[in-house]
């Protein structure tokens, strides 16, 4: 029996020391690490490796359920996987042990108060980058001002016949093309 340790981060600014440190305390062998955010299903490479490496009658040990996912059905599907390898979880901070039945079931509600939290911070988020939004020209959020003049644009379609030949010959997207076009007829 080995036991495993999983670290993540949700940015590159942060440190995944504290985690380690207290995974190499709980006695794990061999720790897989990463810099990712857990809501992300696809990119978790640490995760996959570890998924991969894991063997009947060891014990995946984590400092934290949201380190290992974000959302239910993400953190039910590796606790799937770990059943059908005979993998054991342990928490750290949350002092589960998925080898009893209240064990698991503490492991369900966790993840699914980790996923209500995720969801709350993101309408948080939503509702400061809406109030932002609202003020107007001294939002943080308006955008980087535009590198092109509509004026530009129209000339380029009229020399090169097409949005498509304006787009290539301007350097920009003919999706740009087509949006500042829309832009300048809507703008008095």
């Amino acid at each position: 029996m080995a036991h495993i340790g999983y670290a993540r981060v949700s940015s590159r600014t942060q440190d995944l020391t504290i985690q380690t440190t207290a995974l190499t305390g709980a006695g794990c062998e061999k720790i897989f690490a990463e810099k990712i955010s857990g809501t992300r299903t696809d990119g978790r490479k640490e995760l996959s490796r570890m998924l991969d490496y894991v063997r009947e009658g060891d014990v995946l040990v984590c400092t934290k359920l949201d380190r290992l996912a974000r959302s239910l059905p993400d953190l039910l599907k590796i606790t799937e996987t770990l059943e059908q390898k005979g993998v054991q979880l342990r928490c750290l901070d949350q002092a589960i042990d998925t080898t009893t039945p209240e064990g698991r079931m503490t492991y369900q509600i966790l993840g699914a108060v980790a996923e209500f939290e995720t969801s709350i911070r993101k309408a948080r988020q939503r509702e400061g980058i809406d109030a932002a939004l609202a003020k107007g020209d001294d939002s943080p959020f308006k955008g980087r001002p535009p590198s092109i003049k509509p004026e530009e644009v129209a000339a380029a379609v009229e020399k090169h016949g097409n949005k498509a030949a304006a787009a290539r010959a301007l350097g920009i997207s003919r999706d740009s093309v087509y949006r500042i076009l829309r832009e300048a007829q809507t703008t008095p």
